[in-house]
Order: C-alpha cells, then structure tokens, then sequence
C-alpha cells in the first residue's frame, strides 16, 4: 500500500510540474494535491507545517500567474481583447509544441487586438508582445513555485 501511494505522490508531482509549463493544466494545484493526499495517507511522514508552506507557495504561484498575464498586457498596451485572443492562441499552440504555443500566445494577442478591438497594426503587434511577455514571465514563476514546492517536500521526507 505504501508503494501505491509514493506512486500517486510521485505521478501527481510529476503532472504538477509538466502542467507548469503546457497551459490549462494546474499545475501547482497537482503538487499541493499530491502533498495534502500523501499527508492524509501517510500522516507520519510529512507535518502540517510543509503542508502550509508548500499551500503558500501555491498560492504565491496563482499570484504571480495572474500578475504576469497583467504586467504583460498591460505594460505594453493591451487590452481584454488582446488577452483573451492571448488565452485562445496559447490553447490552440499547446497541442502542438513549445514555440507554437509562443507563436500562437502572440498571434492570437495580435489579432484579437486588430480585428476585436479595432486597434492598429503598431498597438496590435505591441499587445502581442506583451502577451507572450506576460506569459513568459508567469511560466517561469510557476515553474520556480513548483521547483520550490516539490524540494520542500523531497527535503521534508529525507530529513
């Protein structure tokens, strides 16, 4: 049984960290599940203490995920339109591969600021930049979140 659940610990961390990069999968949310399970099915082997730390973090991680669409679109002139075409180009390129999710983070963030938002070609292309900015910036905040979640928990264990 103790196998069974390292397993659903491990596999439920290592879905956690691959959805820090593909969007639409939580990520961080997989960890803190993968921690608060392993807690509640093995009580002995981790405090709540790293529980409440690892939930910071993850808190931190949604934090800076919406901080970053934010800065991005924002900095740089964008809008909801250019957010919403961002979100939409990213679902489309994440089925594909890393640069076609950039690529569609940017094509989407340009179009829709064109053609929703009736903005010009410099405004569009500048709202495209900042979107895939923006989301350049979160990823890499998930993933140092995640980082950080997975090593506390793997430190708790070996200590």
């Amino acid at each position: 049984m103790v196998y069974l659940i390292w397993s659903l610990t491990s596999l439920l961390l290592l879905i956690g960290f691959v959805g820090c990069i593909v969007p639409m999968l939580p990520g961080t949310t997989f960890i803190l599940l993968g921690v608060v399970l392993h807690k509640l099915l093995l009580p002995l082997s981790v405090s709540w203490s790293l529980v409440g730390w690892v939930a910071a973090l993850w808190f931190l991680s949604v934090v800076a995920d919406f901080v970053g669409v934010l800065i991005g679109a924002r900095l740089f002139g964008g809008g909801k339109w250019g957010m919403t075409g961002a979100t939409g180009g990213a679902f489309v390129g994440m089925f594909f591969s890393l640069p076609a999710l950039l690529l569609g983070t940017f094509l989407g963030a340009v179009a829709a600021e064109k053609y929703g938002a009736k903005r010009s070609d410099r405004e569009s292309l500048r709202a495209g930049v900042g979107a895939t900015a923006g989301f350049l910036i979160s990823t890499v905040a998930r993933v140092a979140c995640a980082l950080a979640m997975i090593g506390l928990f793997f430190t708790a264990i070996l200590w």
